[in-house]
């Protein structure tokens, strides 16, 4: 992995993107459903692109609103649909043109007051709150967001009656039907102008914000980290929880400092990322610069992604921590600080998340729900409460209400930094602190991930790749005790292969996105383990996709 001179460094104007030709082409541009890059393609989180490549413009955005009308008649789902965007350039636009779509289609829409961003678990959260209680008239929601993505990308995520990621069921329809409508020039798409779309008698208005803010004390501790005097930072890193962590901090009376108050969607407040891109991402210390030059200031700090579905937490103790070193702390401090949970709430997580979180579960006598990569794979668990928490490796998380209810079905980036807030308050020891204390007891897990250039055909060879394919009975020196092909929790295929021994494992995946294949890697031993695990794995993988 080459890291560009740039890496950590405050973006300089070069990179700056020209959001006047970046909105421009998202008007002008006339997508290709013929070309594979210019169709609608849902991933593991909805539909992304950059309206410079033809990748997400307005045709996409008109296409997916229709195919999601559609599929709700299809369906019977006759609610509200509630709708939140980010402060990504592409975010506004998309969301005037989903209105102006819905509006056509009768859909009943709730906007955000004021026309306030608005986060992804704030949009889970209303429409979880809008159901309970209901067997008809279910709502569901969109959020236009591409995530922690550069600033020249759009995205498109939608989420049904139960709150959370579409399943791939739905997303592969709504795909299918979207394309469909791309290939016929957008002839059977039902729109009026946006001036007609707000004043629609269907379309209202959510003071999303407030009630937010006000039902988060049935999920945090508000009461001990107000007592314990914390002295608290947040970055929200100019996304949709801008307004969100003022509202918090008054509401609940906190000594909490917001550091950047900044929307701007340019992004130039940030420093670059590892490949030399703009990427608001809360857990790369290359992004993460400017909050942790800050952590001496703070008890603990935080910041959150564009659509604030991601988290990273700062410590004086420890800077940024690892987001699956964060994620063994906070399932470790739940289950023993949550005694209205269910006896047999399992511990999700990813099949690339950390071992550590196994052997947290095991001493807690926790259930582990392991499950491909994907936070959809944890929503009807989170919603029926099987699941205490959901958290996958790339810092997105959520988890129960104090009394064992579902707070949110997607990730919420807001309640695990607050989190660390509370458990610093209850505890007496930072989320660094507590980290060092869980290793000491259960060994510390040296990680690292890996990309690698692969064709789409040897993409396609690695997503298929059988456990009888792996000859060798050992890895790095370990006698091997499993080969996955599908995630233990659901049977669900991981695309790819996870091999594990007692002190290490690693999992090769094709990227969803890009022409690489990652590999994760783990190891109990250490450096030199971890590198014989990970050039294991690469001959492994290269000879099973080679020459073919």
């Amino acid at each position: 992995m080459t890291v560009s001179p740039f890496a950590g460094k405050p973006a300089p104007a070069e990179l700056l993107i020209d959001i006047p030709r970046l909105v421009t082409a998202y008007y002008t541009g006339r997508p290709d459903a013929s070309v594979a890059t210019q169709r609608v393609a849902f991933g593991t989180s909805g539909h992304r692109g950059s309206s410079f490549d033809l990748g997400f413009n307005e045709w996409h955005v008109l296409a997916i609103s229709q195919a999601i009308c559609l599929y709700r008649e299809a369906q019977g789902i006759n609610g509200p649909l509630f709708v939140g965007i980010d402060t990504h350039a592409l975010s506004t636009p998309a969301g005037a043109s989903a209105l102006e779509v819905f509006a056509a289609n009768g859909v009943t829409v709730m906007i955000a007051e004021g026309d306030e961003y608005t986060p992804t678990p704030a949009v889970s959260h209303a429409i979880l709150c809008y159901n309970r209680g209901r067997t008809s008239g279910l709502a569901d929601g969109i959020v236009i967001t591409p995530s922690h993505n550069p600033p020249q990308s759009g995205g498109y995520k939608y989420n049904p009656t139960n709150g959370g990621p579409a399943d791939t069921h739905i997303t592969k329809w709504i795909e299918a039907k979207a394309n469909e409508l791309l290939a016929n020039q957008l002839a059977g798409v039902k729109r009026v102008s946006y001036e007609q779309a707000l004043k629609a008698d269907t379309t209202h208005r959510h003071d999303y914000v407030n009630t937010y803010v006000a039902d988060l004390i049935n999920v945090i501790d508000f009461d001990a980290i107000r007592s314990a005097g914390l002295h608290l930072g947040v970055d929200p890193l100019g996304g949709a929880g801008v307004r969100y962590w003022p509202a918090i901090a008054e509401h609940y009376r906190l000594d909490l400092e917001v550091v950047n108050t900044h929307v701007d969607s340019t992004f130039r407040f940030m420093t670059v990322d590892w490949d030399g891109q703009i990427r608001m991402d809360p857990s790369s210390s290359h992004a993460m610069q400017g909050l942790i030059g800050l952590k001496e200031r703070f008890d603990v700090a935080f910041a959150c992604d564009p659509d604030h579905d991601r988290h990273g937490i700062v410590t004086p103790s420890g800077g940024l921590l690892a987001p699956n070193n964060y994620l063994a702390v906070s399932i470790d401090y739940l289950f023993q600080n949550r005694p209205q949970w269910r006896a047999d709430a399992a511990v999700g997580k990813t099949v690339v998340s950390s071992g550590l979180i196994d052997r947290v579960a095991k001493r807690l006598g926790r259930r582990l729900y392991e499950v491909p990569v994907g936070f959809k794979w944890f929503a009807d668990g989170l919603f029926d409460g099987s699941l205490g928490f959901g958290g996958e490796e790339s810092a997105g998380a959520s988890f129960l209400r104090k009394d064992g209810g579902v707070w949110s079905t997607d990730k919420d980036g807001l309640i695990p930094a607050l989190l660390a807030a509370e458990m610093t308050a209850r505890t007496g020891r930072d989320p660094s602190q507590a980290y060092r204390a869980l290793t000491d007891e259960l060994g510390e897990p040296f990680s690292v991930r890996v990309d690698a250039k692969a064709s789409p055909q040897q993409k396609a060879l690695l997503s298929k790749l059988s456990p009888d394919q792996v000859a060798s009975t050992e890895l790095a020196g370990e006698k091997i005790q499993n080969i996955l092909s599908h995630a233990p929790g659901n049977d669900q295929a991981i695309g790819g292969l996870k091999v594990m021994t007692e002190n290490g494992w690693f999992a090769a995946r094709p990227s969803g996105t890009e022409d690489i294949y990652k590999i994760y890697a783990e190891s109990f031993i250490g450096d030199a383990h971890l590198k014989q695990l990970v050039d294991e794995a690469q001959t492994l993988v290269d000879g099973a996709i080679a020459s073919k």
